[in-house]
Formats: C-alpha cells, sequence, structure tokens
C-alpha cells in the first residue's frame, strides 16, 4: 500500500469514480449526500481565500498565502481527522483551518498584524500559521512522541510543501519519527513550486521516495481529488493510531496562484502548464461526479454561492473590525501565569512609550 510510486485516484479529471483495491475500503461511507457536503467545502473554502487575496490587494492585510488549486488537499486530509488528532500547520492551510471549526476572521488576524498568532491552538487541536519553512514537521514529530509516553490516544499531521522536504527541518522529522515509530502524519503538498523553483530542481525522485529513505512508509496521491486524500489520509492515521509509525503522503496537486501576494508567478512559470492544471481542477471534477450522479441542479449551485459568499462578507467585515493591538499588549500572554522579569520589561517599556507622544 506504501511502497509504490502509483498515484492514488478515486475520481478522474472528468468526474467519474473508481475503485482502487487497497484505498477504496476507507471511503465506503462517502456517498452521494457526503460529496455534496465535501464539495460545498471547496466551494467555501475557495471563497474564504478569493477574499482574503482581495483585502490584501486592498491595502488591508500585510501578506497572504493563496491557496487555489489546494483546496481538494486541504479539505480532504482536514475532514479525515478525529477531533482528538493535532494539526501543525504551515501558513496556507486555510483550508485545514476551516474546517476545524477556526473563525475565518481570526484567520486573518495573523496577517493584519492585529494579534501575535490568532486563534488558541488548544481549542482547535490546530497550531496557528507556521513561517520558519519546515519548523512545524519537527513540532508534529515531538508532540507524536509525546502522546506516545503519555499513552495517549489520536496522533499528529503535519503539513508542508514540496519546497520545505529541501529543509533540514523535515529530513530531521523523518529520523526521529521513523527511529521513535511515532504516530504522525507527514502530507505534504507537492503543488509543483518552491516560490520560483520547480520541484524537479528540488528533488530527482519523487517526495514520496524521500520519505522512504528515512524508513518513513509513504504514498503519493491525486492531491485534486478530495475523495482519494481522505482516503489516504484515513489510512495513514489509522496506522499511526495503532502504533504502527509515521507515514508521509504526497499528495500532488498545483498552485494556480502565487506563492504569496508578494510573488508573481508569470515571471518563472509557462502559461501553458497553468492552462493543463485548470483542466484538473478540484472543484469542477467533484461538480461533474454529482452531475452526473442527478444530485444538484441550478438552484443547489445557487445556494452554495450564497453560502460562499455570505462567509466571505463575514470575513470582510470581521477583518476590518479588528481593534488593532497596543504596544503593550504583547507582554500579556507570555507566560500563562505573572512572571517578574516580564513584568519589569513591560515597565521598561511602558517608560519608553511615554517618551513617545500617543503611540500607546
Amino acid at each position: 500500500m506504501f511502497d509504490t510510486d502509483d498515484l492514488v485516484q478515486l475520481v478522474t479529471e472528468s468526474g467519474e469514480r473508481r475503485t482502487h483495491s487497497d484505498f477504496s475500503p476507507y471511503v465506503e461511507d462517502i456517498d452521494l449526500p457526503a460529496l455534496r457536503s465535501l464539495y460545498e467545502d471547496l466551494v467555501v473554502v475557495r471563497r474564504i481565500d478569493s477574499e482574503a487575496t482581495a483585502l490584501q490587494r486592498q491595502g488591508e492585510l500585510g501578506l497572504w498565502a493563496p491557496l487555489l488549486g489546494q483546496e481538494a488537499a486541504q479539505v480532504g486530509s482536514a475532514r479525515a481527522l478525529d477531533v482528538d488528532d493535532f494539526v501543525f500547520a504551515s501558513y496556507r492551510e486555510h483550508g485545514v483551518a476551516y474546517c476545524r471549526g477556526v473563525d475565518p476572521t481570526h484567520m486573518l488576524r495573523f496577517w493584519r498584524g492585529s494579534t501575535h498568532s490568532g486563534w488558541n491552538p488548544f481549542e482547535y487541536k490546530m497550531t496557528t500559521p507556521a513561517i520558519i519553512v519546515g519548523a512545524q514537521a519537527l513540532h508534529a514529530t515531538g508532540y507524536a512522541m509525546g502522546m506516545q509516553f503519555d499513552g495517549t490516544t489520536g496522533a499528529a499531521i503535519t503539513y508542508f510543501g514540496d519546497g520545505a522536504t529541501s529543509q533540514g527541518d523535515i529530513s530531521e522529522a523523518f529520523g526521529f519519527a521513523a527511529s521513535f515509530n511515532a504516530p504522525v502524519v507527514f502530507f505534504c503538498q507537492n503543488n509543483q513550486w518552491a516560490i520560483s523553483e520547480p520541484v524537479s530542481l528540488q528533488s530527482r525522485v519523487s517526495i514520496a521516495a524521500r520519505g522512504r529513505g528515512f524508513g518513513v512508509p509513504a504514498v503519493r496521491v491525486d492531491g485534486n481529488d478530495v475523495l482519494a486524500v481522505i482516503a489516504v489520509t484515513r489510512a495513514a492515521l489509522e496506522r499511526a493510531r495503532e502504533g504502527s509509525g509515521p507515514t508521509l503522503i504526497e499528495a500532488v496537486t498545483y498552485r494556480m496562484g502565487p506563492h504569496t501576494t508578494s510573488d508573481d508567478p508569470t515571471r518563472y512559470r509557462p502559461a501553458a502548464m497553468d492552462e493543463e492544471w485548470k483542466a484538473k481542477d478540484p472543484l469542477d471534477r467533484i461538480r461533474a461526479l454529482l452531475e452526473t450522479a442527478g444530485v444538484i441542479d441550478d438552484d443547489y449551485l445557487a445556494a452554495v454561492q450564497q453560502q460562499a459568499d455570505e462567509t466571505a462578507a463575514a470575513l470582510r467585515r470581521g477583518c476590518l473590525e479588528t481593534v488593532a493591538p497596543t504596544a503593550l499588549s504583547m507582554f500579556d500572554h507570555v507566560y500563562a501565569e505573572p512572571h517578574p522579569l516580564v513584568d519589569e520589561e513591560r515597565r521598561q517599556f511602558a517608560s519608553y512609550l511615554d517618551t513617545l507622544e500617543g503611540t500607546h
């Protein structure tokens, strides 16, 4: 199951459902109503992303990391998680955050500079955005090892891109996870580009093969196929929970937009490649499947779009109504309990601010 580079696909680009001897059993419960719900997730997540991108272009956010094209990889993997599983995200997992129940407004606070993080990680069992590329894989591995030591159930899952696999942090995480049989799932969204460098330059073998080199079983999945992503993620989580150790999932997808809103992909990426991947759009294939099955119509599509638009409107409203933090608030949550050194630093900084009229 995890020793081949064959791409797992359960829904073709044209919307035809396939069977797979190893992974189809993991999604036998995903019937047409469930697929409709997944389609709604995909539409809403894309709408959140487009609204946030617009807010950044209008000067309301300092930066944004678009997920356009990667919705199925995020929704599929997130919907495979149990409530006790803990997510260690990078900076692009807005779709995962939505599926974990995070208020979309809270996602934007970090990028607006109005908070240090955005939400309480323990409330949603998901960390806030990690900017240091690859570091979250070490955090996930350590957390998973801690779960082992404590004898608790559940698993950790960490998200990163193909470019992050060139970082030493990822290699170290693979090594520790394999050595200690940690219950962690490494989820790589191979979106083909590490900013301006193609994955073919970063690795002469598949990303999955990199994991196997450390003793981490790995699977490659069509990252634009939400059903296949659910299946392989459930299988990997099952391995983790039963004590069989880590798994690497390479979700082969495509970043349709820029790396971040400070990037211009037209400077390094051929338009023909964009067109090739548009034909593999994750939303279009599930819509085609549902249309063929006769379970959606214009009224349904309009209702889904209205839901997405209402979410985007609330997102914009919440973003614009966010109150900017005061300078001294940086000391509020350094430790869970009061600390004399932090108190002294707060007093010193307050004295400094007093010399700068109107700053706090």
